[in-house]
Order: C-alpha cells, then sequence, then structure tokens
C-alpha cells in the first residue's frame, strides 16, 4: 500500500500488460502539442486585472488543466513497479528563478497541491504564495536542503538515491520524502516563455511518478489557421501512454481546450481550508 495512490484493479487487460511491454517511462512516452489563444487568455487576464486580481498565463493554463483532470480522473494514475496506481492527491511541481544571497541566479523547484474545491482564484493564490515563499534570497526550501545534505559527501547520492529508488519500487517510500520530491507529481510544467524560448518536448522523469510533462513556449502566429496576427501558446506535451487509454486521453484534452477557450468556466467556490500543505515543506 503505497501513501501516495491506491492500486488499480480494475483496468482492462490491455492497460494492465502495458507496464510490462513497456517498463520504462521513457518507453511509453506519447507526444502531443496543444494551442491556447492567447487573445482569449489575455482578455480574461486584463478583466481580472480591472477587477484587482493578477493572474499569468501559466496559472490559467493549470487551473484549466485541473478542471479537466476532475473531470477525467484517470489522468492522475502513475506507474511503479509495473502496477497502476490512482494518485490519492492532485499536485504540479515547477522550477522557478531565484537570486542567491550571493547575487547568483539559481534555479529551486517548487511543489503546490491543489484540491477539489480550488478554482482559479484560489489556485491563483496557492502558487503566488509559494513562488513569493520560494524566491527569497535567503531561503532554502527542504528540498534543496535536502539536496545540498545528499551532495556534500562525495559517496553519498548513489547510494541514497539507490535505497530511495528501491523503497519507491516498494511502495515502502515515506510520504514526507514524496511530498518533497518535485519528481512525484501529477503534472511537471516548465514556462519557457518566461525566457522567451521555444516549448520544447520534455521527458517524463524516469524517478518518481510524473505521468505528463507540459512545456509553455512564446506565443507563435496562427500557422494553421492561417490568422498570422492571431498569437497562440505551444503546449508541448509529453505523456505517459501507460496510465490511461488513448480514448481517455482524448477526453481529458477535449475538456482542457474547453476550459481554455472558456477561462471563466475556472471560477467557482473555492471550498474550505486545505487539508494539504500548499507547498511541499517539513
Amino acid at each position: 500500500m503505497r501513501p501516495d495512490g491506491t492500486r488499480v484493479k480494475e483496468a482492462s487487460t490491455i492497460v494492465s500488460a502495458l507496464p510490462y511491454v513497456m517498463p520504462r517511462r521513457y518507453d511509453a512516452q506519447n507526444f502531443i502539442t496543444e494551442y491556447a489563444d492567447m487573445e482569449i487568455l489575455r482578455r480574461y487576464i486584463q478583466e481580472k486585472r480591472r477587477e484587482g486580481v493578477r493572474i499569468p498565463y501559466m496559472t490559467l493554463i493549470l487551473a484549466a488543466y485541473f478542471k479537466a483532470y476532475q473531470e477525467n480522473p484517470k489522468i492522475n494514475r502513475f506507474i511503479m513497479n509495473s502496477k497502476i496506481y490512482q494518485r490519492n492527491h492532485f499536485c504540479v511541481s515547477f522550477v522557478i528563478l531565484k537570486t542567491r544571497v550571493d547575487g547568483r541566479a539559481d534555479e529551486t523547484s517548487i511543489k503546490v497541491f491543489f484540491e477539489d474545491g480550488d478554482d482559479i482564484f484560489s489556485i491563483n493564490r496557492k502558487i503566488e504564495e509559494a513562488v513569493a515563499q520560494n524566491q527569497v534570497a535567503a531561503h532554502n526550501n527542504n528540498t534543496d536542503k535536502f539536496a545540498n545534505f545528499l551532495f556534500a559527501i562525495p559517496i553519498l547520492p548513489g547510494l541514497l538515491f539507490g535505497l530511495v529508488k528501491l523503497m519507491d519500487r516498494c511502495g515502502l517510500l515515506p510520504r514526507k520524502i514524496i511530498d518533497l520530491s518535485p519528481f512525484h507529481t501529477s503534472l511537471f510544467i516548465t514556462n519557457l516563455a518566461s525566457i522567451n524560448t521555444n516549448s520544447i518536448f520534455h521527458h517524463c522523469y524516469e524517478f518518481g511518478t510524473t505521468g505528463v510533462f507540459v512545456s509553455m513556449g512564446k506565443p507563435i502566429a496562427n500557422y494553421m489557421s492561417g490568422e498570422y496576427n492571431k498569437k497562440m501558446i505551444p503546449l508541448s506535451v509529453v505523456m505517459d501512454e501507460r496510465i490511461c487509454t488513448g480514448h481517455e486521453y482524448a477526453l481529458f484534452w477535449a475538456s482542457l481546450r474547453r476550459y481554455l477557450k472558456h477561462p471563466e468556466l475556472l471560477e467557482g467556490d473555492a471550498g474550505g481550508a486545505s487539508s494539504e500543505p500548499v507547498c511541499a515543506q517539513a
């Protein structure tokens, strides 16, 4: 019994067999590029800004992804040791730039948890708080501290990672470590538009339980429709095809497209207080 998921036993024979046919995540990667209409999102962002709420493009995409997941929960499955699990929470990992005390630019990873009651506003608040906390120059989050300790002694990384991988395969990795790991996540996203870079197809990590990786690129013209003055945000997606069927993936992407075309649907009752940490901190 894993602390982060429940074994899926009712899957079809072909779905259950796929992790044995393709035991590695990099064997089972599928690729797709989705496009978000930048004008639709920009109008919504400007409308909310007039109301005093600043919402970034990435937050809109994350909120749309979360709502689409709620309609298609199988997208939140993962494979471990050739077995299929349904994750018992939803979280997203991403990397941010920060400035160290000595002035050097550096990166740190953040993991934010969403709940069933969350909408665009509560998701925006959670991400803002996590980013603000981790961009403080003097602040090292617990993932950073653990990594610094790990690499302080040359022989430790190989031994410890080997032990962690073994415990993960056996379902013995403690939830506290899973919550710290950015690689044990429902979704990993990177916003390459923030550094004026094109989107890429980023691999899903073999370590951990990442099932989907989304890369946001800088806006491009809508070449497919011929509306060259219309900007689109490319979303390059890498998926682990073993977690659900192609039909279920198609339903999920249809839901995501609907929310990206109608971002007002992302608003709603944000529910009560969170039972999960906003950001993975011990």
